[in-house]
């Protein structure tokens, strides 16, 4: 083996030695989830800790993330609407209005693919800089502004504690790669298992939802009406990934997306095609989870269904509007007042009230202002 050889391959099980040590650094890291539920993927060169959870919930909710300070990650992602923001159409610290909805974050450390219709975007770090850096729209507009934000976290004395016990290797630890990993982390540890379905289902409390709900949930999973689990499946009610699961993200991976016949598709909101330029893959947009779904209207990637009930209206016409890529499985069924009631009652079990007020998620800024107050 030639020196420069050996010195490759040197370098090249180095790196991975040190990829594995990093993954086993963060290996104890409490998740805290329920027996029998898998840990969500994390990255090798960004393991879980603590500090850096406690890190990225500053950052998250820091409105010095945006251009004027009047905005930040948690203002698009509101705790008590289960991290989404009410709206049909997000709106960046500047005014302008996002083509659609801001999505939950609800166990998107589960979620193979992120955002409404990226089909490669499979990294919670990388993700975060579109709104930080995104110009059309324009949401955080971070962009040309990247060091003095980074100026201003290396000035804080409070952050100054947070990233040296986030990221103890030393060195320059004020970077933007750095608070991307710390929101990331935050954002994997937002894990909705509490709900009343949840009790009834996985931990067999048969009294947690009501009859309506468990008569709701057979209509929701019957393949010969309803068929919502046929996009919404499994216990996140829509595709997931996780430690130990094969890997469904990735360049181009279009499962998970389907057109819904709720728009006319026409630019920005094509959906898939804005990425593929496929004809056939216009309209399709990712199956998000319904976990909390009863907190998340307006519904659909542009909001424009108010409410449960138009939903299920929605999808019992077989789509509202015809397009050559609708997908197959709409197809219109009947429903009466007392089966859509029992759907919308299971929906509802779906639920998880201690996410929305959980101390481990809320705005930190919130209590430091109280404490100054007090003062």
């Amino acid at each position: 083996m030639t020196r420069r050889r050996q010195g490759r391959w040197l370098l090249r099980h180095f790196t991975l030695g040190f990829a594995i040590a990093i993954g086993l650094m963060g290996a104890d890291f409490d998740w805290n989830l329920p027996k029998g539920f898998p840990r969500p993927i994390v990255p090798a060169d960004n393991p879980m800790s603590a500090a850096k959870v406690a890190l990225g919930r500053y950052l998250f909710y820091d409105k010095r993330i945006s251009v004027n300070g009047k905005a930040s990650c948690g203002t698009c992602h509101r705790q008590e609407l289960a991290f989404t923001d009410g709206r049909a159409r997000a709106e960046g610290t500047t005014g302008q209005l996002h083509p659609r909805s801001s999505m939950s974050l609800v166990n998107v450390a589960y979620a193979p693919l992120l955002t409404w219709a990226n089909p490669t975007l499979d990294s919670l770090e990388e993700q975060a800089l579109t709104p930080m850096l995104g110009e059309e729209p324009i949401e955080l507009g971070l962009k040309r502004h990247e060091q003095e934000f980074v100026n201003t976290l290396r000035r804080d004395p409070h952050y100054q504690r947070l990233f040296a016990e986030a990221f103890p290797e030393g060195g320059d630890v004020y970077t933007l790669q750095n608070a991307t990993k710390a929101i990331a982390t935050f954002e994997r540890t937002i894990i909705s298992l509490r709900s009343p379905y949840d009790r009834y289902r996985w931990g067999g409390d048969s009294s947690a939802i009501s009859e309506s709900a468990k008569r709701g949930e057979l209509l929701f999973s019957s393949s010969e009406r309803g068929g919502c689990f046929q996009c919404h499946g499994g216990w996140n009610f829509t595709t997931i990934r996780f430690e130990g699961s094969r890997d469904r993200g990735g360049d181009e991976d279009t499962r998970g997306f389907f057109t819904t016949g709720v728009a006319l598709y026409a630019p920005p909101n094509r959906g898939l095609y804005e990425h593929t330029q496929r004809p056939e893959d216009i309209g399709k947009f990712r199956a998000p989870s319904l976990r909390n779904i009863a907190l998340t209207a307006p519904y659909m990637h542009d909001g424009s269904l108010a409410t449960l009930e138009e939903v299920i209206d929605h999808y019992a016409a077989g789509g509202k509007m015809d397009h050559p890529n609708k997908s197959r499985i709409l197809r219109p069924f009947r429903v009466t007042d007392g089966e859509k009631h029992d759907l919308i009652e299971f929906l509802r079990s779906l639920t998880d009230q201690e996410l929305l007020h959980d101390p481990q998620w809320s705005d930190p800024w919130t209590g430091m202002k109280r404490l100054a107050t007090s003062k």
